[in-house]
């Protein structure tokens, strides 16, 4: 016999009976409420009495849908009056909580009376959508690393024919030629950072997390926005000490930084105050916000507010959407929140949002606690006096580079830009054909230079293959796909990363930097 049933059952025998399912109800673990025939309430059990809070008491008498959201109280009615099967439907929201969305089972006891039983789906909806989250995310991850890959290559080739078409004699006198391959060359870099966002979003990027003192970073950032922010925007730092460490890619914490307070500082066009805060927080239950639950733990907190402008409600829901953008006239894309919001999320974080129309806006970051003991710093390496700094001697004819490249204008402008430096340069189309070309070769090519995803053996692997034959070969991969570099073994001891595009000057630095090592 389930509590139902046994709930029923003393509930319509005798007196004792009566008093044992009273205390039944009182511990039920879903929300429950006793009516009368006409709908009107005798008892809220405890966890009612939770759910509606002290600001929202249940008096005896009260009609029953009064206990749900003005908005779910025509639809109870309709429920209770046509014994609809199933139904969701709002409580009222005890004061600093988010609403309870509440599934009604009905139970008529012998005496007349009814138990209202509301079973609490708010957590089924909220799995739910972060199962469509991923869903979507998963998708959106294989399609921006396909565009990724695809599109920089693409502008690597737009923005190496403009560099070099730069370079060419006799076109300093056409001042408008130059001009035209300036404007290319911009564009190409848009485009490249709108890929870059995309994957921000995607939560495709290749980070470099590390311990971060919080406190710190966010006083050397205020420096930076103060000028930006303007003389009638205050800036104003409230900083919780003893300071924490958070782990996160530096730089993309300063990118969260200053996307946000630009954000800021278009809310505020008359002037105000812009803040940012530090702190701690414990969790001990699920923390319900928008746009996503935060579960429990222990998290340190970056908060960016200001008492600007404020987002409508009706808008606020998809304010993390890419391409969404409330202020397309200015020129925004839309890509800015989707960015941050991809940032915190690959770094272990949660990104929460508050905001009313003519009170501001605050976003808070969680980032789970850092118990580790901040390692020291590293001391700085003496310089003896008078000797020159590191380099790298010039090429001779002996340093070989293997450039493997499956895009053939790529690799022709890749091959150009190394050749003008002074390297022999060993060009293929993809890591069979640069096997081919080493078979009867004995001695090792001075670097390899690869391409990651390519037809056949990836980038990777022919790296792997080669470092067998020479373990001490340094390896340079090049990909506008980040994922492939993680699995690739991106961060082996001589395996240096350049991202797609890329400038010829920044091959050639890269390389240099890599023979440097």
């Amino acid at each position: 016999m389930n509590w139902l049933s046994k709930l029923r059952h003393r509930w319509s025998h005798a007196s004792d009976s009566r008093i044992a399912a009273a205390g039944l109800f009182q511990h039920l673990p879903d929300a429950a409420l006793l009516l009368d025939s006409q709908c009107c309430s005798l008892e809220a059990n405890a966890a009612l009495r939770r759910a509606l809070g002290p600001t929202a008491p249940v008096r005896r008498g009260m009609p029953g849908e009064r206990i749900f959201d003005p908005g779910s109280r025509a639809a109870f009615r309709r429920w209770w009056e046509e014994v609809h099967p199933e139904a969701e439907l709002t409580l009222l929201p005890a004061e600093g909580r988010q609403p309870m969305l509440v599934s009604p089972v009905r139970l008529l006891l012998e005496d007349g009376t009814w138990v209202l039983l509301l079973r609490d789906v708010t957590q089924r909806h909220a799995l739910a959508a972060q199962f469509a989250e991923a869903d979507r995310l998963q998708v959106l991850g294989t399609l921006a690393g396909g565009i990724a890959h695809d599109f920089n290559n693409l502008l690597a080739v737009v923005v190496g024919a403009a560099d070099q078409a730069l370079l060419q004699k006799g076109l300093e006198a056409d001042l408008a030629i130059r001009d035209d391959l300036q404007q290319i060359r911009q564009a190409a870099d848009r485009g490249a950072a709108l890929v870059r966002q995309l994957l921000a979003y995607a939560r495709q990027q290749v980070l470099a997390p590390r311990l971060v003192p919080l406190n710190i970073a966010v006083r050397s950032m205020a420096t930076l926005l103060q000028p930006l922010l303007g003389q009638q925007i205050r800036l104003e730092l409230r900083l919780d000490e003893p300071g924490r460490h958070v782990r996160i890619d530096p730089s993309q914490l300063d990118r969260v930084l200053m996307n946000l307070a630009m954000n800021a500082r278009q809310a505020m066009p008359q002037g105000g105050t812009l803040t940012l805060q530090t702190g701690r927080v414990l969790l001990l239950e699920p923390l319900r916000a928008e746009p996503e639950d935060v579960p429990p733990g222990r998290w340190t907190v970056l908060e960016v507010a200001d008492n600007g402008q404020g987002i409508p409600k009706e808008i606020l829901p998809r304010i993390f959407q890419p391409f969404f953008t409330s202020r397309a006239h200015q020129g925004g894309t839309g890509m800015g929140l989707a960015t941050v919001h991809g940032i915190v999320r690959q770094s272990g974080g949660y990104l929460l949002v508050e905001s009313a129309v003519g009170a501001g806006t605050r976003f808070r970051i969680l980032l789970p606690r850092v118990d580790d003991a901040p390692q020291a710093a590293p001391e700085p390496a003496a310089v003896e006096p008078h000797r020159a700094p590191p380099s790298v001697p010039p090429p001779t004819e002996q340093q070989t580079i293997l450039l493997v490249e499956d895009q053939e204008p790529l690799r022709r402008l890749a091959e150009r830009a190394l050749r003008k430096t002074g390297w022999q340069v060993m060009a293929a189309e993809d890591a069979e054909d640069a096997l081919a070309l080493l078979d009867d070769q004995q001695t090792a090519p001075s670097i390899l230079v690869s391409d990651v995803i390519m037809p056949g053996m990836d980038g990777a692997e022919l790296a792997t293959r080669l470092r067998q034959r020479w373990p001490a070969l340094p390896v340079l991969l090049v990909s506008g796909y980040a994922p492939s570099i993680v699995s690739g073994g991106f961060g082996e001891s001589g395996v240096e990363y350049l991202a797609k595009p890329y400038r010829p000057a920044e091959l050639v630095e890269a390389v240099q930097s890599c023979l440097r090592t």
